[in-house]
């Protein structure tokens, strides 16, 4: 069986919208105001070499989709070259290669997908996808990058409703000059769904 991680950008404040000023964020492009050191660079491509497949939610997807196959280096090739999945009711024509539509339920297509893989199935942004992969208890470990900004407005990765999941602190470092933390988090206690 696969393991699910899910890996964010966040500011303290929890926001998670537009790190990377694709969108139209009024604060679009926070995290690139904060040096991360080569840490940040070699984690997150550790991150995406570890992948065996990547899991979108459609908002993610689209951005990506639209950034990413112009772009060449080891970090760019990896991603475009790998599987992808995507969570969503409306897309039906996926542009981006090696792309695969998982419609109906997320909960039971994402259940499915992961006991066919041996790897890791990668979560990035796609923020109402993570909480509800992590309200049903389908996360192995939580990655995040969180910046010291406090952000105010902007969409949080956690919900006033999200339900309660027990995690541990698995690792936390200092990265770069501007005290980027690289936090990551696993399950206290694996559920009956992880086994």
């Amino acid at each position: 069986m696969g393991k699910l991680v899910i890996s964010e950008f966040v500011s303290l404040d929890g926001v998670f919208e537009d790190p990377g000023g694709a969108g139209d964020y009024e604060h679009g492009g926070w995290s690139f105001e904060y040096d991360r050191g080569k840490e940040g660079g070699q984690f997150k491509l550790d991150e995406v070499m570890e992948a065996e497949a990547h899991l979108l939610g459609r908002i993610t997807y689209d951005e990506f989709a639209a950034a990413w196959p112009s772009r060449a280096g080891e970090y760019a090739d990896k991603l475009n070259g790998d599987p992808k999945y995507v969570v969503s009711h409306t897309l039906s024509d996926p542009t981006w290669n090696n792309t695969t539509v998982l419609g109906g339920d997320a909960v039971e297509s994402v259940t499915r997908l992961r006991k066919q893989l041996d790897g890791t199935l990668l979560v990035v942004g796609s923020g109402t996808l993570a909480r509800t992969l992590l309200a049903a208890e389908l996360v192995d470990e939580l990655r995040l990058m969180v910046f010291p900004t406090l952000l105010g407005r902007g969409r949080r990765l956690f919900a006033d409703d999200s339900k309660r999941v027990k995690l541990r602190l698995a690792s936390s470092t200092t990265i770069g000059t501007d005290g980027v933390q690289l936090q990551t988090y696993q399950r206290s206690s694996r559920s009956t769904k992880l086994a």
